[in-house]
């Protein structure tokens, strides 16, 4: 239950995060997302761990990243 109710939060704060992007770039954007999802999905699959919403962040970020420059 403690993995999905952090889940939930940080899906709550990056839709919220997501809301000021209004005036970035589309690689930007890109990047953010990535990096949002990134933290979701590391978060969930450690069990709320900073240790894996950080790396899976960082993935995240990584991968919008180069999504955006192929765009």
């Amino acid at each position: 239950m403690r993995a999905a109710t952090t889940a939930g939060a940080l899906a709550l704060a990056a839709l919220m995060g997501l809301t000021g992007c209004a005036g970035m770039s589309s690689h930007d954007r890109h990047v953010v997302t990535g990096a949002s999802v990134g933290a979701v999905a590391g978060a969930v699959l450690t069990g709320g761990s900073p240790i894996g919403t950080v790396g899976g962040a960082a993935v995240g970020g990584v991968i919008g990243n180069e999504i955006g420059k192929s765009r």
